[in-house]
């Protein structure tokens, strides 16, 4: 198969690069076109992005940095192409030959000035990808912005994604089939401002760290007998409690076990002097936690997310470790504190919050996957296997979405009146930033589908910037979010959630 992918004879970036690497393969040969158009850059843009490079991301380079040597790269000599990816506005040729003619849109036009006009506007874009031989949107997704520092790292961020989304297409055909949208062209405003906004907002980030520890978890917990945020779609109920922590280090991720009759709440915690997170044990009983958190696991690489899994009446953990680029389970040789790496499920892919579900009697493995490019958690991948310990095999939808709001798991699979939810992060407006529940609708090993039927953000019953984790044992259910942790202890408030009183009055 040849894919011929055609580029804007004025702007040779780096992100180029990422897109060449993800698209060429065995089955694959790639040829390069350089098409030189009729726009004019935006004013000033690559003195912009220079200056974002040197003092926003202090010389680091990033997708978006100007590449010229790419264009003198040697590719195929020009063929006949099976598939054409267009990355310029310039309009499709009639009597081009391809079977798929892929053009990706950002906003509903096409084009980096597009894909720009967006960005300033305030936003990363939606992008879709259309085939222009059948007119229809055949896959869209919405990326998460957490490396998307400044003009630069969001039009990166906005790439990577979709080289994923045409990856997907390609290897796994058409998802959707949807009409084009019609939608005015208007020119991209300077991106001056932007700039100047984007560089203004990292200084009094920086400023906060150095005040602030950041970020920082904080678990909250309750005791209720019905059905909790599952049954309302929200925080009602009884009043939440804040697991207590030292004013360095944080616990997040609470995953809650009822084994060899105690209960304990595993979860992530992480010194912020250190800056790795490791896996710890906290007891509960009747009335809430019961002394200090244990450690229980540590490698010399972050861990987070300690999943929870009972298999043959033995008990695992899958915690989250996507910067080794596998995913392991241990398990448990003495409860709560004794942990024994016992085999690899996945190597070779950066997944990050492994969740597992048996369905239909096959066992189901989610993640938020990264191509080596992009944000961390707008990428759904799902593996399945016959049994808990593989042959894992990727499912025939690679990926399954590419959706910042619905993406990265946020704890357990939880079955109600017969159907199958999964808690989903909603990173719209940052990591973590809110909770959705969503109802799988399909799933095999070549089907998915899921429908979000709430979402659920921090507020008056849980103050905070952050809501991404919701677990359950018993009567015991479990969130977490973030609060402004002052380094100087003269500078903290009264924790609220921390208070009993505080807590039943609510």
């Amino acid at each position: 198969m040849i894919v011929e992918l055609r580029f804007d004879d004025q702007r040779p970036r780096r992100w180029m690069r990422h897109l060449i690497a993800l698209l060429g393969s065995a089955e694959r040969a790639l040829q390069i076109v350089w098409v030189r158009t009729d726009a004019s850059r935006p004013a000033g843009l690559e003195s912009l992005l220079e200056i974002e490079r040197m003092l926003l991301r202090r010389g680091r380079s990033c997708g978006a940095d100007a590449d010229p040597a790419l264009k003198s790269e040697g590719r195929l000599p020009l063929q006949k192409a099976d598939i054409v990816v267009d990355f310029t506005a310039v309009p499709r040729d009639p009597s081009h030959s391809a079977r798929l003619y892929l053009r990706p849109l950002f906003n509903g036009a096409a084009g980096e000035d597009a894909a720009l006009a967006a960005i300033v506007g305030g936003d990363l874009p939606m992008i879709e990808i259309c085939d222009e031989v059948s007119g229809s949107i055949v896959w869209s997704g919405q990326p998460s912005a957490e490396i998307a520092d400044g003009l630069g790292g969001a039009l990166d961020t906005v790439m990577a994604r979709t080289g994923t989304l045409l990856t997907g297409v390609i290897e796994s055909g058409p998802r959707q089939s949807t009409a084009r949208r019609s939608i005015p062209t208007g020119g991209i405003r300077s991106p001056a401002p932007y700039v100047l906004r984007s560089l203004a907002s990292c200084c009094v980030k920086r400023i906060y760290r150095l005040c602030c520890y950041s970020p920082h978890w904080r678990i909250g917990w309750r005791h209720t007998d019905d059905a909790g945020i599952w049954n309302s779609g929200d925080l009602s109920g009884p009043g939440w409690r804040a697991v207590p922590s030292p004013a360095n280090r944080f616990y997040a991720d609470p995953f809650p076990i009822t084994w060899k009759g105690r209960t304990f709440v595993f979860v992530e915690e992480l010194d912020h002097h250190v800056g790795k997170g490791t896996i710890a044990a906290i007891e509960f009983g009747d009335h809430g936690p019961i002394g200090k958190a244990i450690p229980v696991l540590e490698e010399p690489w972050h861990l987070s997310y300690p999943f929870l899994i009972v298999h043959d009446d033995e008990l695992w953990m899958i915690p989250e470790s996507s910067v080794t680029h596998d995913v392991t389970i241990y398990k448990c040789v003495r409860f709560p504190d004794r942990w024994e790496r016992h085999a690899t499920l996945l190597s070779g892919v950066e997944l990050a919050d492994a969740t597992i579900v048996q369905h239909d009697g096959r066992h189901y493995m989610f993640g938020a996957t990264r191509d080596g490019a992009g944000g961390y958690s707008d990428t759904l991948s799902i593996y399945h296997a016959d049994d808990l310990f593989g042959r894992w095999t990727p499912h025939a939808q690679r990926p399954a979405l590419v959706d910042r709001a619905s993406t990265r798991p946020a704890g357990h699979f939880v079955r109600r009146n017969g159907r199958l939810w999964r808690p989903v992060q909603d990173c719209t407006h940052g990591y973590g930033g809110a909770l959705g529940l969503a109802e799988i609708t399909a799933l095999s090993p070549t089907e998915f589908a899921q429908t979000v039927h709430h979402t659920i953000a921090p507020g008056p019953r849980w103050p905070g910037r952050k809501l991404h984790t919701l677990n359950r044992c018993g009567r015991l259910e479990l969130i977490d979010g973030t609060i402004i942790q002052p380094k100087i202890e003269a500078l903290r408030l009264p924790d609220k959630l921390g208070d009993p009183a505080e807590a039943r009055g609510s």
